[in-house]
């Protein structure tokens, strides 16, 4: 029976790429591959290096196919959000069909860990494909090994959500909040609180940049520094941990 491997890669450095990661590359006879376009030609090139590093097995292949065009824009984005995602779903399962025979075994490399914020596994459990998930390392874990900090204090939840979420409001009963998909820093509208960020962009790969502090002192080097790498990559990943700071006990 044809199955689907989908495979964790990391956020982009190749040592952190696991074993296990590395051996399932080495099952796969197709990878199947979705194409962003010319502004993300420098995510393609990453995968491609990957597999010439780390696939010795002969045989294999690589399938590209073009990712749809999604509507950032629309009124209803739940709804733009799951066309997208259809239309993902349907090119990807006449391409397993097409390309991967009755006893194949297929592969997708995932950035960071497939269950974060990835789609793929949504996608392949539309398709009814038999399918196999290989964790990976997120650009969580990156964002606080690079910082030098834990993600949750003692005692402490950590809550993950996207800039949209937090645009609306500060998620309640939690003081530890990462947040990713934030194209617009939502976290400038607590930029008067008493909150620490630690923020970090291309995390895992040589363009890394590390920034952190209270928010309101390094909130607006942050947009900067984000706005000239996206203007000079055409692309950016970023994310970042916000750190709501215990109120200080009064004094005697």
């Amino acid at each position: 029976m044809r199955r689907v491997l989908i495979i964790g890669v990391g956020a982009g450095d190749p040592e952190q790429v696991t074993v296990q990661a590395i051996d399932a590359m080495n099952e796969a006879d197709v990878f199947f591959v979705l194409d962003k376009g010319e502004q993300a030609a420098e995510l393609t090139e990453a995968r491609r290096a990957l597999l010439e590093r780390y696939v010795t097995r002969a045989g294999s292949r690589t399938v590209v196919i073009a990712d749809p065009p999604r509507d950032r824009a629309a009124a209803d984005y739940q709804g733009a959000v799951r066309d997208w995602r259809d239309e993902r779903a349907r090119l990807l399962g006449e391409a397993i069909e097409r390309e991967l025979g009755p006893d194949g075994v297929g592969a997708i490399l995932a950035w960071g860990d497939p269950a974060l914020y990835d789609g793929t596994i949504r996608i392949l459990d539309q398709l009814g494909v038999d399918f196999t998930v290989v964790p990976g390392i997120s650009s969580v874990q990156i964002l606080t090994a690079r910082h030098r900090v834990t993600l949750n204090r003692v005692a402490g939840s950590v809550l993950i959500t996207t800039g949209r979420r937090l645009a609306a409001q500060w998620p309640a009963g939690c003081d530890d909040v990462v947040v990713m998909l934030d194209a617009g820093l939502a976290c400038r509208r607590y930029r008067d609180e008493a909150i620490d960020i630690y923020w970090g962009a291309y995390l895992g790969t040589p363009d890394e940049i590390l920034l952190s502090g209270r928010l309101g002192d390094v909130i607006d080097e942050i947009a900067r520094v984000r706005a000239d790498a996206r203007e000079r990559k055409g692309w950016i990943m970023d994310t970042y941990l916000l750190r709501r700071l215990a109120p200080t006990a009064p004094s005697d």
